[in-house]
């Protein structure tokens, strides 16, 4: 186990984009990948791991090295060189590296870790928000499971094959997978892999989705033949789920404010063999107007907090601030009120989020059931998933039925 200095310098410029100018991390991860061709699979993995790894717990490493925003090169050494001490590396005699005080660093892990928003790595008023809305003992279990680096699930393009079919074709790759208990099309890898440079996922066998994420759809109670709207598509991991269970029968639209989003959504669509799906941009409300009472079953798939997902996206941790969250709520009100009106009487409706507040939650569904619209639906059931208890994303959905 030794530290190679081409790995940890491009770690190192990789930490600069994503702390100091505001680059995301997976697109930052994804370009580090590519630096050098000759860079075998371990290295790549050495490289992306470390990358998220100190993303993820940059508070606690950052009070260790006692370092502070803005970090110049020299600090990001120092947060590295807590990382490696921390993982059990033996520190090379590199300029960069020198004086570093390893016993130093194991005794103010120790002390540090006895405040949670340290230990788990996030700003206090994160840690604040959590206890409010969760309770101390529920959020102190969820934090440290979004913690967790993500568990990589195949969604299994029915429109092409079967799970079993793809689990054998994976298998000749050398890429291991297991089923889950309950999820009709779901594969976990037991090691991560690059499965996006396969020929099977080329060929649209699977899409990369978490499992929970994978509950949606089928909750919606989609059926071959239905018009179905999307109204939050995004790239379209739940448009594609859709489009397989309706076996390509029938309309689905998929909706977006952007219309990047959609154009990606599209690719994945002709890649995935799903040729039953329409694209609108909203760009006006009358996009809206036009669909009022019209479609059998509409996902709303809301705009969040995120705070469902950290495990994913590490670095949203520090972009994210207590006044997005406010505002995203104002969103999902009027998104909810505004997007449900699509439903036809005797019609169903799926609120969901990738979120673990009540707020953002059971709480807008019991605030928009109030409203004039709202009152025209009755609340059939809701699933509040969390990663500590599933081990997967933190997701949210309610599902609602349109009074005939």
């Amino acid at each position: 186990m030794r530290l190679h200095r081409n790995l940890v310098y491009t770690t190192i410029d990789s930490l600069n984009a994503i702390f100091n100018e505001g680059e995301y991390a997976d697109k930052v991860v994804a370009r580090a990948l590519k630096k050098d061709k000759r860079w075998g699979s371990s290295d790549r993995k050495f490289v992306a791991e470390t990358i998220y790894e100190i993303v993820r717990w940059k508070r606690l490493y950052a009070e260790i090295a006692e370092v502070k925003e803005p970090y110049d090169r020299d600090n990001l050494w120092r947060m590295f060189a807590v990382w490696a001490v921390l993982r059990g590396y033996p520190i090379p005699d590199w300029r960069q590296l020198e004086g570093t005080p390893e016993r130093k660093i194991k005794g103010r892990f120790d002390e540090l870790s006895k405040t949670r928003a340290i230990k788990e790595s996030i700003p206090d008023w994160m840690d604040e928000l959590g206890v409010k809305e969760l309770g101390e003992k529920v959020w102190a279990k969820e934090i440290a499971a979004q913690n967790q680096p993500a568990k990589v699930i195949l969604r299994t393009n029915t429109l092409k094959g079967t799970k079993e079919s793809l689990r054998n074709t994976l298998m000749d790759l050398n890429i291991e997978t297991e089923y889950l208990k309950d999820q009709p099309d779901a594969l976990v890898l037991k090691e991560r892999a690059n499965v996006f440079l396969t020929d099977a996922f080329k060929q649209g066998l699977f899409e990369v989705q978490d499992a929970n994420s994978q509950l949606v759809a089928n909750f919606l109670d989609v059926q071959p033949g239905m018009r179905v709207v999307d109204t939050c598509a995004g790239a379209g991991g739940k448009t594609l789920h859709m489009a397989s269970l309706m076996n390509n029968k029938g309309q689905l639209i998929a909706m977006d404010l952007y219309e990047s989003k959609l154009k990606q959504l599209k690719l994945r669509a002709k890649r995935n063999g799903a040729f039953n799906i329409e694209y609108r941009i909203i760009d006006s409300t009358k996009v809206i107007k036009k669909l009022h009472e019209k479609a059998d079953r509409v996902l709303i798939d809301a705009p969040c907090s995120g705070l469902g997902v950290l495990k994913r996206n590490p670095d949203s941790k520090w972009k994210l601030q207590p006044e997005f969250i406010d505002n995203i709520r104002k969103v999902q009100s009027e998104v909810l009120e505004s997007y449900s009106k699509i439903v036809k009487p005797g019609g169903k409706l799926v609120y969901a989020t990738c979120s673990v507040l009540p707020s953002e939650n059971q709480e807008q569904v019991e605030k928009f059931l109030k409203t004039e619209i709202g009152q025209q639906f009755t609340f059939i059931e809701d699933r509040k998933m969390l990663a500590s208890e599933s081990g997967f994303d933190g997701f949210y959905m309610a599902l609602m039925e349109r009074k005939k």
